[in-house]
């Protein structure tokens, strides 16, 4: 289900009217239904893999924490780990729209997958092979040993699951290529995975669960249904900002109450991020297709202009969803962490870092780039450490090497700062057009990164950089120009993010007064309103 879909607009008011009615017990059973209702709009058979991520890390933590699980809870999660099994992947679900045909019957056309059945023994075998495994092994070693491999387990499994969906055909295709580079002619094996939404997203979120454990930063929780909600809450599932536990968990387990100060800024946050998207990145995104998506001739002024229209796409496209999850989940007395930070406001590569995807980049800061070794041991480890930090956080936004050059080049800026500028004070009293100047400056360099991130192959980069470098000789223009509503938006959000930028403050608007408040607000209503007719896309970081 999309945020910018007639789906999402009737879901959320009766999500919040229920909820609104409810106690709160009773709002996180129906929370965790709605947010496997969200999910399942996509794809049924995908919602078992959150299931067993949930469940895996839910006895981890256990113990990990405890060191021994009560019989009540491995039967609880064991029996949601087969409950679901059997109602996603055997049972083959008619489409909804049934239940509203005359001609066919809704419950006659229920089916068995022969498939799913085989996945369900083998899972069943595996489990039980696999608690055998562990009471035999781990009875023998002391406590410090046994929380390792405890969290070695956690780790591997939501790796695997990860690897398994999002990498398998991606390395047996580069396998393939590679041994067509030489000369020879094989076929491997393909199985043409499809990859479940979110599946990057959850899967952190849950494996940073059992470190932070493991770490003693958390305790673990009893209570297997509020952790699965943690896992599913459907605001945040499909894109993030990938909470922490220490910061979502508690506000799942403790009551809420929903304040004024919470419905107004959630739905502003709520129109402002459909303004972003409907008006803005939709806007825009016939553009950069135009010339990402050509195999024909382009001119330099044709990459320019698709670049810095991607710059943007993805930045609104992104930010936008972070901005309905944050706003949504405010309605509801949950408060999400902050995604973005005016990012095109950076000075360097680090500081960019600190306001973009910033519940990623803190997550492979902490459980990447430190546990590496971080800045400590001098140099040349540092700047390993960086590019190693740097590649997996490209590889983990897609199974492209465009991603893996994307995450090398982030890696090198931010290692070429750190060599010039590591341990010297920034002047904070720099003059407004030196400031001025190295935003733009590094805002063209982070663009340079953004046709890496999205170009189709690597002749495409080669190609694009070489007409960068060289072809200054055609001056024409081929791009799709955007639609009236990205001009007439446009502004209005930089004049917005300058305004933020420059009083730090994230309710600025609300000392407008009455009649430009209420204007910019029927603004942003009527390019919300035109921007309907931009063909509607998917949120970019759903493919990851």
């Amino acid at each position: 289900m999309l945020f910018n879909s007639i789906e999402f607009f009737f879901f959320l008011p009766i999500v919040l009217c229920v909820y609104w009615l409810s106690s709160h017990e009773f709002q996180n059973r129906f929370l965790l239904v709605a947010s496997y209702y969200f999910y399942g709009l996509w794809d049924i058979r995908f919602l078992f893999l959150i299931v067993l991520s949930t469940s895996i890390d839910f006895l981890i933590g256990l113990l990990i924490d405890k060191g021994r699980i009560d019989k009540e809870q491995f039967y609880k999660s064991t029996a949601w780990v087969f409950i679901s099994a059997i109602v996603f992947l055997i049972i083959i679900w008619p489409s909804p729209v049934k239940l509203f045909s005359e001609n066919s019957s809704y419950f006659s056309s229920f089916s068995i997958n022969n498939f799913g059945v085989q996945l369900v023994i083998y899972l069943l075998f595996g489990w039980c092979l696999g608690i055998l495994l562990l009471r035999s092994i781990l009875s023998q070693q002391e406590t410090k040993v046994k929380k390792k491999i405890y969290l070695a387990i956690s780790v591997s499994a939501n790796l695997s699951i990860l690897a398994f969906f999002k990498y398998f055909d991606f390395f047996i295709n580069s396998a393939e290529n590679l041994i067509s580079s030489f000369g020879g002619n094989i076929e491997l094996f393909h199985l043409n995975i499809i990859l479940p939404v979110g599946i990057s997203f959850y899967t952190f979120q849950t494996m940073s669960y059992s470190l932070d454990i493991y770490r003693k930063k958390i305790e673990s929780t009893d209570h297997f249904l509020d952790f699965a909600l943690f896992v599913a809450y459907f605001p945040q599932l499909v894109a993030g900002p990938i909470e922490r536990a220490s910061n979502l968990l508690p506000r799942i387990l403790n009551r809420r109450t929903v304040s004024y100060e919470q419905v107004s800024r959630g739905v502003f946050l709520i129109f402002w991020g459909l303004f972003k998207k409907i008006a803005i990145a939709d806007g825009v995104a016939g553009s950069v297709n135009s010339i990402y998506n050509t195999t024909g001739n382009v001119s330099s002024l044709d990459v320019i202009f698709a670049t810095l229209f991607f710059a943007i796409q993805i930045y609104c496209d992104f930010s936008a969803y972070s901005d309905i999850a944050r706003g949504t989940s405010k309605l509801m007395g949950i408060e999400l962490m902050r995604n973005f930070n005016l990012p095109y406001f950076s000075k360097n590569p680090s500081e960019f870092w600190q306001r973009w995807h910033i519940s990623l980049s803190s997550w492979l800061r902490d459980y990447l780039y430190i546990p590496l070794g971080g800045n400590r041991g001098g140099g040349l480890n540092t700047y390993r450490n960086l590019m190693t930090t740097m590649l997996l956080g490209g590889l983990w936004h897609g199974a492209a090497w465009n991603y893996v050059l994307w995450g090398a080049y982030q890696g090198c800026i931010l290692s070429i700062h750190r060599y010039f500028y590591s341990g010297k004070d920034e002047d904070k009293k720099i003059s407004v057009f030196r400031s001025t100047l190295t935003i733009v400056l590094f805002f063209l360099v982070t663009c340079y990164g953004w046709l890496l991130f999205r170009s189709t192959s690597f002749s495409q980069i080669t190609d694009f950089t070489s007409i960068l470098l060289t072809g200054w000789t055609d001056f024409s223009l081929n791009i799709k120009r955007p639609p009236l509503v990205v001009f007439i938006s446009l502004p209005l959000l930089i004049l917005y993010e300058i305004i933020e930028y420059k009083t730090q403050n994230i309710l600025f608007y609300r000392a407008l007064i009455k009649p430009i408040l209420g204007g910019a607000v029927a603004f942003i209503l009527l390019c919300i309103a035109m921007g309907l007719s931009n063909e509607p896309t998917q949120f970019i970081y759903f493919q990851f």
